[in-house]
């Protein structure tokens, strides 16, 4: 059994939002743009990430969350553009999980979130690799704005928010439902048989 959230009306008002308020066309491009610059500016700090994408050039990716989609193309720099609305995608990645309450659940104990995955499958191995090896480095990204012991700082505190996040979201009731779902969800990557355990 899943946990339930403390609040559930924000999980109606949440659906509501998003099925009665809709932003202006301008207002969601604008978000998406800032949303590709971010993602190429982590990109840009790993060249090998950049080299596995630069071969999947035109290749493009649908994310999909509730009513929200995003639509992002690969280009021969091994970054990232905003596809046209029109282009067909060879890869649609789309969140199963509808409450953002079982999302933030999952993110603060470091699980993957349940994706219906659905497309070419070359590519949802290599956007599965970008995924599971590229990380944002936000400490050295702060150190050029604030110096490196502030940066630090900054850093040994969110690191402890995190693990705090984690411990308090294993103890909910329900967690260790939440992670076997999640698990059978994600497959678990094999493991060549090792010697018999003496």
């Amino acid at each position: 059994m899943a946990t339930q959230s403390p609040f559930p009306f924000l999980d109606g008002l949440f659906r509501q939002i998003s099925n009665g308020l809709k932003p202006p066309a301008w207002v969601v491009e604008e978000v998406q743009r800032r949303l590709v610059l971010m993602l190429n500016h982590v990109l840009m700090q790993e060249p090998e990430a950049q080299a596995r994408l630069a071969r999947q050039t035109g290749r493009v990716v649908e994310a999909q969350w509730r009513g929200f989609s995003m639509r992002v193309v690969a280009t021969p720099a091994g970054l990232l553009d905003l596809a046209a609305p029109v282009a067909t995608p060879d890869l649609n990645l789309t969140l199963t999980e509808e409450s953002p309450w079982q999302l933030a659940q999952a993110a603060a104990r470091g699980d993957k979130p349940p994706v219906r995955i659905a497309g070419d499958v070359q590519f949802a191995a290599e956007v599965n690799w970008l995924v599971d090896h590229v990380r944002w480095d936000l400490e050295e990204d702060l150190s050029r704005l604030i110096g490196d012991a502030p940066a630090h700082a900054v850093g040994e505190a969110m690191r402890r928010m995190t693990q705090a996040l984690r411990k308090f979201a294993s103890g909910m009731p329900g967690a260790a439902a939440g992670a076997q779902a999640a698990a059978a969800v994600t497959p678990a990557p094999s493991s060549p048989p090792g010697p018999p355990a003496a």
